[in-house]
Protein backbone atom coordinates (compact mmCIF):
# COMPACT_ATOMS: atom_id res chain seq x y z
CA UNK A 1 0.00 0.00 0.00
CA UNK A 2 1.47 3.66 -1.04
CA UNK A 3 1.84 5.84 1.45
CA UNK A 4 -0.78 9.18 1.20
CA UNK A 5 -0.17 12.25 3.16
CA UNK A 6 -3.93 13.43 4.62
CA UNK A 7 -4.39 15.92 6.90
CA UNK A 8 -6.45 14.92 10.26
CA UNK A 9 -7.05 17.40 13.09
CA UNK A 10 -7.92 15.30 15.96
CA UNK A 11 -9.64 17.43 18.64
CA UNK A 12 -7.47 18.12 21.89
CA UNK A 13 -9.63 16.73 24.39
CA UNK A 14 -10.97 18.53 26.66
CA UNK A 15 -13.30 18.06 29.60
CA UNK A 16 -16.44 20.19 28.44
CA UNK A 17 -16.06 18.50 24.82
CA UNK A 18 -14.50 15.42 24.04
CA UNK A 19 -14.33 13.72 27.32
CA UNK A 20 -14.98 10.09 27.33
CA UNK A 21 -12.77 8.91 30.16
CA UNK A 22 -13.23 8.94 33.72
CA UNK A 23 -10.60 8.28 37.06
CA UNK A 24 -11.58 4.85 36.36
CA UNK A 25 -9.79 4.78 33.05
CA UNK A 26 -6.08 4.05 33.41
CA UNK A 27 -3.12 4.96 31.85
CA UNK A 28 0.56 3.65 31.42
CA UNK A 29 3.21 5.80 30.19
CA UNK A 30 7.14 4.36 30.12
CA UNK A 31 10.17 6.30 30.06
CA UNK A 32 7.92 9.11 32.13
CA UNK A 33 10.75 10.53 34.59
CA UNK A 34 11.26 13.47 32.26
CA UNK A 35 10.75 15.67 28.52
CA UNK A 36 7.89 14.15 26.86
CA UNK A 37 6.99 11.25 28.73
CA UNK A 38 6.77 13.46 32.47
CA UNK A 39 4.68 16.13 30.42
CA UNK A 40 1.99 13.22 28.96
CA UNK A 41 1.67 12.26 33.06
CA UNK A 42 1.18 15.85 34.04
CA UNK A 43 -1.62 16.42 30.89
CA UNK A 44 -3.13 12.79 32.04
CA UNK A 45 -3.30 13.68 35.20
CA UNK A 46 -4.61 17.12 34.69
CA UNK A 47 -7.43 15.56 32.83
CA UNK A 48 -8.65 13.40 35.60
CA UNK A 49 -7.00 10.18 34.72
CA UNK A 50 -5.73 7.48 37.10
CA UNK A 51 -1.96 7.16 35.58
CA UNK A 52 0.96 4.59 36.27
CA UNK A 53 4.53 6.41 35.62
CA UNK A 54 7.77 4.25 35.11
CA UNK A 55 10.89 5.04 34.97
CA UNK A 56 13.67 2.60 34.92
CA UNK A 57 16.00 4.84 37.60
CA UNK A 58 13.77 4.51 40.47
CA UNK A 59 15.28 7.73 42.17
CA UNK A 60 14.26 9.62 39.33
CA UNK A 61 11.07 7.89 39.53
CA UNK A 62 9.93 9.50 42.54
CA UNK A 63 12.01 12.60 41.84
CA UNK A 64 9.51 12.89 39.28
CA UNK A 65 6.69 11.94 41.63
CA UNK A 66 8.17 14.69 44.13
CA UNK A 67 7.96 17.31 41.05
CA UNK A 68 3.71 16.09 40.25
CA UNK A 69 3.07 16.14 44.33
CA UNK A 70 4.85 19.75 44.03
CA UNK A 71 2.09 20.80 41.12
CA UNK A 72 -0.82 18.73 43.23
CA UNK A 73 -0.64 16.31 40.38
CA UNK A 74 0.06 13.15 42.00
CA UNK A 75 -3.25 11.97 44.23
CA UNK A 76 -4.30 10.26 40.36
CA UNK A 77 -0.76 9.11 39.91
CA UNK A 78 1.31 5.61 41.02
CA UNK A 79 5.02 5.14 40.38
CA UNK A 80 6.54 1.96 39.32
CA UNK A 81 9.96 1.11 38.03
CA UNK A 82 10.52 -0.45 35.18
CA UNK A 83 13.01 -1.16 32.39
CA UNK A 84 11.66 -2.31 29.35
CA UNK A 85 14.56 -3.94 27.83
CA UNK A 86 14.83 -6.65 30.86
CA UNK A 87 12.25 -8.96 31.12
CA UNK A 88 12.81 -10.07 34.90
CA UNK A 89 11.68 -6.18 35.33
CA UNK A 90 8.73 -6.50 33.02
CA UNK A 91 7.29 -9.65 34.93
CA UNK A 92 7.76 -7.33 38.21
CA UNK A 93 5.60 -4.53 36.69
CA UNK A 94 2.86 -7.25 35.67
CA UNK A 95 2.90 -8.24 38.97
CA UNK A 96 3.04 -5.29 40.86
CA UNK A 97 0.28 -3.81 38.37
CA UNK A 98 -1.76 -6.78 38.95
CA UNK A 99 -1.74 -6.34 42.77
CA UNK A 100 -3.44 -2.91 42.20
CA UNK A 101 -5.47 -2.91 38.93
CA UNK A 102 -8.05 -5.33 37.27
CA UNK A 103 -7.27 -3.71 34.14
CA UNK A 104 -5.42 -0.99 31.75
CA UNK A 105 -6.81 1.52 29.07
CA UNK A 106 -3.94 3.32 27.57
CA UNK A 107 -0.61 2.43 26.46
CA UNK A 108 1.91 4.95 25.77
CA UNK A 109 5.04 3.06 24.73
CA UNK A 110 7.76 6.24 25.48
CA UNK A 111 11.08 4.49 26.88
CA UNK A 112 13.94 4.98 24.28
CA UNK A 113 17.62 5.23 24.08
CA UNK A 114 18.97 8.56 22.62
CA UNK A 115 20.79 8.90 19.26
CA UNK A 116 24.20 7.73 18.52
CA UNK A 117 27.05 10.78 17.47
CA UNK A 118 26.37 11.73 13.98
CA UNK A 119 29.00 8.93 11.61
CA UNK A 120 29.66 6.40 14.37
CA UNK A 121 28.50 3.16 15.52
CA UNK A 122 29.65 0.13 16.94
CA UNK A 123 27.79 -3.34 17.46
CA UNK A 124 27.76 -2.77 21.28
CA UNK A 125 25.62 0.61 21.00
CA UNK A 126 23.45 -0.52 18.21
CA UNK A 127 22.30 -3.65 20.24
CA UNK A 128 21.69 -1.70 23.24
CA UNK A 129 19.22 0.76 20.71
CA UNK A 130 17.78 -1.90 18.86
CA UNK A 131 17.10 -3.93 22.27
CA UNK A 132 15.71 -0.63 23.78
CA UNK A 133 13.43 1.04 21.36
CA UNK A 134 12.25 -2.32 19.25
CA UNK A 135 12.84 -5.55 21.35
CA UNK A 136 11.84 -3.35 24.67
CA UNK A 137 8.49 -1.75 23.54
CA UNK A 138 7.25 -4.82 22.21
CA UNK A 139 7.96 -7.19 24.79
CA UNK A 140 6.29 -4.96 27.12
CA UNK A 141 3.13 -4.62 24.87
CA UNK A 142 2.67 -8.50 24.71
CA UNK A 143 3.16 -8.64 28.10
CA UNK A 144 0.17 -5.87 29.14
CA UNK A 145 -1.89 -6.58 26.19
CA UNK A 146 -3.95 -9.43 28.84
CA UNK A 147 -4.15 -6.68 31.07
CA UNK A 148 -6.01 -4.45 28.89
CA UNK A 149 -9.78 -3.69 29.45
CA UNK A 150 -10.37 -5.04 25.90
CA UNK A 151 -12.88 -2.57 24.23
CA UNK A 152 -13.11 -1.25 20.48
CA UNK A 153 -14.16 1.98 21.85
CA UNK A 154 -11.30 2.20 24.40
CA UNK A 155 -8.31 0.43 24.25
CA UNK A 156 -5.19 2.77 23.12
CA UNK A 157 -1.20 1.56 22.23
CA UNK A 158 0.49 5.10 21.49
CA UNK A 159 3.98 4.25 20.26
CA UNK A 160 6.23 7.37 20.43
CA UNK A 161 8.46 6.86 17.46
CA UNK A 162 9.95 9.39 15.25
CA UNK A 163 9.79 10.39 11.19
CA UNK A 164 13.19 8.92 11.34
CA UNK A 165 11.68 5.63 11.13
CA UNK A 166 9.50 6.17 8.39
CA UNK A 167 10.54 3.63 5.05
CA UNK A 168 12.20 6.54 3.26
CA UNK A 169 14.94 6.93 5.01
CA UNK A 170 15.60 3.07 4.42
CA UNK A 171 17.46 2.51 1.02
CA UNK A 172 18.71 -1.01 1.36
CA UNK A 173 16.47 -2.19 -1.79
CA UNK A 174 15.57 -5.79 -0.31
CA UNK A 175 14.63 -4.55 3.70
CA UNK A 176 12.35 -1.57 2.16
CA UNK A 177 10.45 -4.59 0.13
CA UNK A 178 10.36 -6.62 2.59
CA UNK A 179 9.33 -3.73 5.42
CA UNK A 180 6.88 -2.02 2.14
CA UNK A 181 4.37 -5.16 2.40
CA UNK A 182 2.39 -3.98 4.85
CA UNK A 183 -0.42 -6.90 4.32
CA UNK A 184 2.19 -9.77 4.46
CA UNK A 185 4.32 -7.88 6.75
CA UNK A 186 5.37 -10.66 9.62
CA UNK A 187 7.12 -10.26 12.88
CA UNK A 188 9.61 -12.95 11.89
CA UNK A 189 10.10 -10.51 8.82
CA UNK A 190 10.85 -7.73 10.81
CA UNK A 191 13.30 -10.08 13.10
CA UNK A 192 15.30 -10.34 9.88
CA UNK A 193 15.58 -7.12 8.76
CA UNK A 194 17.27 -6.25 12.72
CA UNK A 195 19.25 -9.24 12.45
CA UNK A 196 20.05 -7.91 9.23
CA UNK A 197 21.03 -4.54 9.82
CA UNK A 198 22.89 -5.84 13.53
CA UNK A 199 25.13 -8.17 11.64
CA UNK A 200 25.99 -4.87 9.10
CA UNK A 201 27.10 -2.98 11.99
CA UNK A 202 29.25 -5.87 13.66
CA UNK A 203 30.60 -6.28 9.87
CA UNK A 204 31.37 -2.44 9.46
CA UNK A 205 29.10 -1.77 6.46
CA UNK A 206 26.37 -0.18 7.73
CA UNK A 207 27.61 2.93 6.14
CA UNK A 208 27.70 1.62 2.89
CA UNK A 209 24.34 -1.18 3.27
CA UNK A 210 21.48 1.47 2.40
CA UNK A 211 20.69 2.10 6.26
CA UNK A 212 19.52 5.54 7.43
CA UNK A 213 22.32 8.24 6.87
CA UNK A 214 21.17 10.18 10.39
CA UNK A 215 21.05 8.28 13.37
CA UNK A 216 21.28 5.12 12.27
CA UNK A 217 20.56 3.00 14.87
CA UNK A 218 17.68 5.25 16.34
CA UNK A 219 16.31 5.13 13.16
CA UNK A 220 16.47 1.33 12.65
CA UNK A 221 14.91 0.74 15.58
CA UNK A 222 11.90 2.72 15.09
CA UNK A 223 11.54 1.27 11.72
CA UNK A 224 11.30 -1.82 13.57
CA UNK A 225 8.97 -0.18 16.08
CA UNK A 226 6.81 1.16 12.84
CA UNK A 227 5.96 -1.95 11.44
CA UNK A 228 5.77 -3.95 14.74
CA UNK A 229 2.53 -1.63 15.20
CA UNK A 230 1.38 -2.62 11.71
CA UNK A 231 1.10 -5.72 12.56
CA UNK A 232 -0.64 -5.51 16.02
CA UNK A 233 -2.98 -2.58 14.29
CA UNK A 234 -4.02 -5.14 11.86
CA UNK A 235 -4.23 -8.33 14.56
CA UNK A 236 -6.13 -6.32 16.82
CA UNK A 237 -8.41 -4.60 15.09
CA UNK A 238 -11.49 -3.64 16.17
CA UNK A 239 -9.99 -4.77 19.95
CA UNK A 240 -7.34 -2.66 20.69
CA UNK A 241 -6.58 0.60 18.77
CA UNK A 242 -2.51 0.96 17.32
CA UNK A 243 -1.40 3.99 16.43
CA UNK A 244 2.58 5.73 15.88
CA UNK A 245 3.13 9.50 16.77
CA UNK A 246 6.28 11.58 16.01
CA UNK A 247 6.32 14.71 17.90
CA UNK A 248 9.00 16.34 15.84
CA UNK A 249 12.10 18.32 17.14
CA UNK A 250 10.99 18.69 20.63
CA UNK A 251 13.28 20.49 23.54
CA UNK A 252 14.23 17.56 25.70
CA UNK A 253 17.83 16.16 27.02
CA UNK A 254 17.39 14.35 23.57
CA UNK A 255 17.69 17.36 21.71
CA UNK A 256 19.94 19.11 24.62
CA UNK A 257 17.28 21.49 25.20
CA UNK A 258 16.73 22.61 21.29
CA UNK A 259 13.44 22.14 19.58
CA UNK A 260 10.76 23.46 17.43
CA UNK A 261 8.29 23.50 20.42
CA UNK A 262 8.53 22.13 24.07
CA UNK A 263 7.86 18.99 25.89
CA UNK A 264 4.32 19.72 27.03
CA UNK A 265 3.74 21.30 23.81
CA UNK A 266 4.79 17.69 22.60
CA UNK A 267 2.44 15.69 24.66
CA UNK A 268 -0.72 17.92 24.38
CA UNK A 269 -0.75 16.56 20.73
CA UNK A 270 0.13 12.83 22.21
CA UNK A 271 -2.88 13.37 24.46
CA UNK A 272 -4.77 14.16 21.61
CA UNK A 273 -4.20 11.12 19.65
CA UNK A 274 -4.32 8.73 22.93
CA UNK A 275 -7.61 10.05 23.82
CA UNK A 276 -9.45 10.59 20.71
CA UNK A 277 -13.19 10.46 21.56
CA UNK A 278 -14.39 6.48 20.15
CA UNK A 279 -16.48 8.13 17.27
CA UNK A 280 -13.32 9.21 15.74
CA UNK A 281 -10.44 6.78 17.04
CA UNK A 282 -8.14 5.15 14.39
CA UNK A 283 -5.63 2.02 14.04
CA UNK A 284 -2.16 1.75 12.58
CA UNK A 285 -1.91 5.75 11.50
CA UNK A 286 1.48 7.10 11.78
CA UNK A 287 1.29 10.96 13.15
CA UNK A 288 3.58 14.03 12.82
CA UNK A 289 2.70 16.50 15.41
CA UNK A 290 3.20 20.67 14.86
CA UNK A 291 1.80 23.11 16.78
CA UNK A 292 1.49 25.43 14.01
CA UNK A 293 0.18 22.73 11.19
CA UNK A 294 -1.96 21.04 13.81
CA UNK A 295 -1.43 16.86 13.27
CA UNK A 296 -0.90 14.81 10.46
CA UNK A 297 -1.40 11.35 9.26
CA UNK A 298 1.04 9.86 6.97
CA UNK A 299 -1.00 6.63 7.06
Amino acid sequence: MALSTTRQQPPIPHPATAKWWSKDTVAIVTGANKGIGYALVKQFAKLGLTVVLTARDRSKGLDAMDSLKALGLDHNVSFCQLDISNRASISSFVSWFRSRFESFDILVNNAAVSFNAMGENSIDYADTVIKTNYYGSKQFTEAMLPHFRLSASVARVLNISSRLGTLDKLKNRKMKAILGDRERLSEDQIETVVSVFLQDVAEGRWKTAGWPEIWTDYSVSKIALNAYSQILARRYEGVVSVNCFCPGFTQTTMTDGKGNHSADDAAEMAAAIALLPPRCLTTGKFYTGSTARGMISKL
